[in-house]
Order: structure tokens, then C-alpha cells, then sequence
């Protein structure tokens, strides 16, 4: 059985952008030319630190990374959005995080002067980021003050790259970078074939690794994303994406031939188990029906149908509460 990932976007981009090389991969082509030259690339090197509370794991995801900038210690704070839509909070949050990273090195490390920490934020969305990349404009009536005053009033910028506004083109980099990048904009997508067209370029992609057996681990990582995540896929699209990888990345075949048959047979489970649900349901609705029809007589029929479309939850209340109703209208407490 396919194990369901449970943050399938979390778990895709720390493996991902996790890996040092493609880290420093993505900065190279993305990073603004001013702030690349003064970033030692060589010298990064992943955290272990988190900075993200288990309330907000579901939509956000992070990776610190130190290195030389400028010639002293830095830190580069990647803050991924896998909401579908916009968050107006970010820079504020992304003002806790760092405020945390700089108690670190204050508190544990004793540090006399506090690194440079500069923020990037990796967006994925369904509609394009149209918020403002800086903490002033959250504050109320900054951008109205005097420069005296706002030079008093704490505010930063944010990098923000918006894979979902990406075309084709913009996407660069090794293989690995362009897979991840190519894929995150991809994964909403409503449209199957888009998505499945996406997961093709991704496996033409991993032709050019030199290394098939980092390549084969890495299409896997590739597989269980899009087939946890990938809403749209239908069975034809997973059968297309199987034949493919045969033709085109023939050492992935056998694996993506048993990642397709896991993902077909827990489709099947989970239509197994809807129809229990609705059997249950139907059952419940009936005996719910049967013992109201006994205390009250005939039900009229907008309460007949309500009860018949109500939820195994409403349906055990319903129930459980029959004795003390005092007329059949009583119902409408635990079906609205």
C-alpha cells in the first residue's frame, strides 16, 4: 500500500531544496547579481534548525542555511507558502523567525554581534503573490511618515519567487532545480494533463544526472510527491506516466509501475470505505426515520429528506436525543 505522505509539499521541498547542491544552484540563478556577489556560495551549508511551530507545519516549511556573506557569518532563511492561497502575514513572520535565529546566537552562542539573516520566501499558489515584500506595509500609516520617523520603526524586505507565475523559460538551473521548481508550480493545477505533462519534463530531466542510482532515489521522491499531492491525476494519467517512464527512463519503470499499482489499489480502498460510510449512513437514516415516524406518525417531507442526507455525526445525535424531543421539529437541532 502507498503510504499517504502527510505534508506531502513539506516533505517534497526539504528533500528537495534540503540538498546543499541544489541550494546553491537555485541562489546562483535567482539570487538579485548585488546580493549574489557578496555570498560565498561555497561556504553554505544546512541547519538543523526549525523555526516553524507545529500550528502553522501544515502551510509552512523552512530551511536555514549559513554561509559567508560578505566575508562574515551569515544565514540565508528559505520560508516556503504551500497554502493555496495568499498569506498577508509573511513578513511579520518571517520578523519572528529571525528575531529566533538571532536569540540562538545570542543566547546559546554568546555572540557580541548578530549575523546577517536575509529572508527569501518561496510561494506556490494558485493565484499570483500581489502583496507588498516588506514590513512597513503592514504597519499602520507607515508609508505616510517622515523619513525621519520611519528611519525609527523597524521594517525589512523579503525576496519573494513566485514559481507559480514561472513559464517555462524562467525556470533554470541543473536538473534537480528544475524539477522541484517545475513540479511546485505544477501540483495545483486542476488540469491533469498539465500536471502530467509536468511530471514528464521532470522525468526527461533526470536523464541528464550521471548518477542513475541518486537519479532512480530521486525519481521515487519525485513519484510519491505528485501521487500524494497531484489531485488531478486520474488512472488514465497514471498509466500515461508509466508508459512513458518505460520508453524514456526505463531504470524508473519498475519502481513507477509499483507506485502506480499502490496508488490504483488504495483508490480502491478508499472507495471501499466510502461505501461503508454511505451504507452506514443510509442505515443510520432509516432507523433514525422508523423511530420518529413511531413518536410523532407520518414525517413531513422536508424533515424525511433532511434526515436522509444528514452525516453519520448528526445521525448518532439525532438519535441519541429521540426520547426528548417534544415534537418532530425538535429534529432540526441536529440536521440543519
Amino acid at each position: 500500500m502507498l503510504v499517504k505522505i502527510q505534508n506531502p509539499h513539506d516533505k517534497f521541498f526539504k528533500e528537495s531544496m534540503g540538498n546543499t547542491e541544489v541550494a546553491k544552484d537555485f541562489l546562483a540563478n535567482y539570487l538579485p547579481v548585488a546580493v549574489m556577489e557578496v555570498i560565498d556560495l561555497a561556504s553554505l551549508q544546512l541547519e538543523k534548525d526549525s523555526f516553524i511551530n507545529s500550528s502553522l507545519e501544515e502551510n509552512f516549511s523552512d530551511l536555514l542555511f549559513s554561509a559567508e556573506i560578505d566575508g562574515k557569518e551569515g544565514y540565508l532563511y528559505f520560508l516556503f507558502e504551500h497554502k493555496s492561497y495568499i498569506d498577508g502575514g509573511i513578513a511579520f513572520q518571517l520578523l519572528k523567525y529571525m528575531t529566533e535565529i538571532w536569540d540562538l546566537k545570542r543566547n546559546k552562542e554568546h555572540v557580541k554581534e548578530l549575523p546577517v539573516v536575509i529572508p527569501l520566501v518561496i510561494y506556490h499558489g494558485r493565484t499570483e503573490w500581489n502583496k507588498s515584500t516588506n514590513l512597513g506595509s503592514m504597519l499602520n500609516g507607515y508609508d505616510q511618515l517622515p523619513i525621519e520617523a520611519q528611519k525609527l520603526v523597524p521594517n525589512f524586505e523579503y525576496l519573494i519567487y513566485d514559481i507559480s507565475s514561472y513559464k517555462d523559460e524562467d525556470i533554470k538551473g541543473i536538473a534537480q532545480t528544475r524539477i522541484v521548481l517545475t513540479l511546485l508550480r505544477d501540483i495545483h493545477s486542476g488540469e491533469s494533463t498539465k500536471l502530467r505533462q509536468s511530471i514528464l519534463r521532470a522525468v526527461y530531466y533526470l536523464e541528464e544526472l550521471d548518477n542513475k542510482e541518486s537519479g532512480i532515489g530521486y525519481f521515487e521522491t519525485i513519484m510519491r510527491y505528485v501521487l500524494s499531492a497531484g489531485r488531478a491525476l486520474t488512472k488514465r494519467d497514471i498509466t500515461m506516466i508509466v508508459r512513458e517512464v518505460e520508453n524514456n527512463f526505463p531504470e524508473g519503470s519498475e519502481l513507477a509501475m509499483t507506485l502506480a499499482d499502490q496508488w490504483r489499489e488504495e483508490g480502491i480502498q478508499k472507495g471501499i470505505e466510502k461505501g461503508k460510510q454511505i451504507g452506514k449512513e443510509e442505515a443510520l437514516a432509516e432507523v433514525a426515520a422508523n423511530q420518529l415516524t413511531e413518536r410523532f406518525g407520518k414525517l413531513p417531507l422536508d424533515i424525511k429528506e433532511a434526515i436522509m442526507e444528514a452525516d453519520s455525526i448528526a445521525l448518532g445525535l439525532l438519535l441519541s436525543n429521540i426520547f426528548r424531543y417534544e415534537s418532530v421539529e425538535d429534529v432540526w437541532k441536529y440536521i440543519r
